[in-house]
């Protein structure tokens, strides 16, 4: 049960009621409170989703090791199945919850991600080493476009938890995400 109120969009300005009638997102709903921070951190989440040069597949990976690790049961369904979409694996999935990112089922990238996340989600930032290592896998842009996806990800992670958001219906249950191919 969410521990706030969801937003009535009944007087919210056209735009903000237009985002909220099209998708079931009860996280947007909560997120609307902030009327005036809403589109704009709205086009921020789209743009992690849909225009980095970041690979998808790695992307989701790295929202699926915050999620596990912040312990977010909301974001997990969700990316869960955006990731399936993009080619992240059942056995993928089952390892990042057992805590196995270093394990056979990721390629070396893919491991080299998982680590530079888990190090920025338990230790407050990556070490110069992790960061160093994704750098020559993915170059300077990766690193910069990962630690902000990573950023962005805890921070609804905590808000999630700290409104009491509940796991909901993948989105991608409700029709294609724009920008994500299934």
């Amino acid at each position: 049960m969410p521990r706030l109120p969801y937003f009535d969009p009944t007087d919210a300005p056209e735009s903000v009621a237009n985002v909220l009638s099209r998708t079931p997102l009860t996280l947007l709903r909560m997120v609307a409170h902030a009327e005036s921070a809403f589109e704009d951190w709205l086009a921020l989440s789209n743009s992690l989703l849909t225009v980095l040069e970041l690979d998808p597949a790695l992307r989701e990976l790295a929202i699926l090791q915050v999620a596990h690790l912040e312990r977010s049961q909301y974001e997990w369904v969700q990316h869960v199945a955006i990731g399936q979409a993009l080619g992240v694996s059942a056995a993928q999935i089952a390892a990042l919850e057992r805590d196995d990112d270093y394990g056979a089922n990721f390629a070396e990238d893919e491991a080299a991600v998982l680590r530079l996340a888990r190090e920025f989600i338990l230790d407050g930032a990556a070490s110069e080493q992790i960061v160093a290592e994704v750098a020559e896998r993915i170059g300077v842009r990766g690193v910069i476009e990962l630690l902000i996806v990573l950023g962005h990800y805890i921070a609804i992670a905590r808000f999630i938890a700290s409104t009491g958001l509940e796991p909901q219906t993948p989105i991608l249950e409700h029709g294609p995400i724009p920008g994500i191919t299934t």
